[in-house]
């Protein structure tokens, strides 16, 4: 996959964390860091999408629509 380059400005504090990192071999180097970072970030908002637009729904409203034109079949299905 090709990469592109591009600027970040970061507060300091959170630079000398990440030096600290790299430092310790936990990542690459700053890029590599910021990637991951990135990577993780999207990854994580893309699994959560479902759970945020369910919130969204309307409870009642999806519970009527879902029960909508069942009322005879309610009364003729078996008492479990």
């Amino acid at each position: 996959m090709s990469k592109t380059k591009v600027a970040v400005t970061l507060e300091s504090t959170l630079l000398d964390e990440l030096d600290d990192l790299v430092a310790a071999h936990q990542f690459p180097s700053r890029s590599g860091a910021i990637e991951a970072a990135v990577s993780e970030q999207l990854a994580r908002l893309a699994r959560t999408r479902l759970a945020r637009e369910v919130a969204k729904l309307d409870v009642q409203e999806e519970k009527a629509l879902a029960e909508e034109g069942m009322g005879a079949e309610l009364g003729a299905w078996p008492e479990y």
